[in-house]
């Protein structure tokens, strides 16, 4: 399974789990620059690009393979968001798993949502926390949460950080996805209610969903086929599962 569909399953689920709150789509509207201050830190569309192929994204950096010491780390995140993260090993069956903190509520500037961070660590070594964990449980059909000793969870937080996935409580439409965002690269509409906004210079996948809740999915931009490749088939496949993709101008 590929990293990022393992980042939006653990989102997707946690969706699931109680309702949206305070804010709405008008936060996000650029028609009310007047009511907040744009200028606010941190905000989904402020990315910053750094040398190498990282950025830096609500305050942490995401560093390409190679360069995973540029990164922030769990503990980065934690210091940014506080002790109610929660940090476990997230696996399907057959697979070692990946180190996930989940993040709720998360701030982004003025905009509240959730996130989802994943972080690196070597294969063996995730296995064996998964072997000490404390315990471990289903979350969604077979995938299961793995929960870590205190050692472990010590050691989870110096691990940097290569992947986040925001879930925003405001609701976005295309119109103010392009004026925040700007235009995108690629616009590649994956089935009827969902379509992806793709930024490579961001590092991002924004994908919209005209019947659920939208999702931002952030990699450093030097690793943006991460992100990209799952959604664009050949041709052929394409014309076979109805996927369709428009570059913009």
């Amino acid at each position: 399974m590929k990293k990022v569909w393992i980042i939006s399953g653990l989102v997707l689920a946690s969706l699931a789990v109680g309702a949206l709150i305070v804010m709405g789509r008008d936060l996000l509207s650029p028609h009310d620059a007047t009511q907040v201050n744009t200028k606010a830190a941190g905000l989904p569309w402020q990315v910053e690009s750094l040398p190498g192929g990282a950025s830096k994204i609500m305050g942490l950096t995401l560093a390409p393979a190679g360069a995973t010491h540029a990164a922030s780390t769990l503990a980065d995140a934690q210091q940014q968001w506080g002790q109610a993260m929660q940090i476990a090993i997230i696996a399907a069956p057959g697979e070692d798993g990946l180190l996930e903190a989940f993040v709720d509520p998360a701030s982004a500037g003025f905009i509240t949502g959730k996130a989802v961070l994943t972080a690196h660590l070597a294969s063996a070594e995730i296995r064996a926390m998964r072997e000490r964990a404390i315990k471990s449980e289903f979350m969604e059909s077979t995938t299961r949460k793995y929960t870590l000793t205190p050692a472990d969870l010590q050691t989870a937080l110096k691990a940097p950080i290569t992947a986040l996935s925001f879930i925003p409580q405001a609701n976005l439409d295309a119109d103010t996805v392009v004026a925040r965002f700007g235009t995108p690269a690629e616009r590649v509409r994956s089935n009827g209610h969902l379509e992806h906004f793709l930024y490579p210079a961001k590092g991002l996948d924004l994908a919209l969903d005209s019947e659920g809740k939208e999702l931002l999915q952030y990699v450093a931009p030097a690793e943006f086929n991460q992100l990209r490749q799952p959604l664009v088939k050949p041709p052929q496949q394409a014309a076979a599962s109805g996927l369709t993709s428009a570059s913009q101008p």
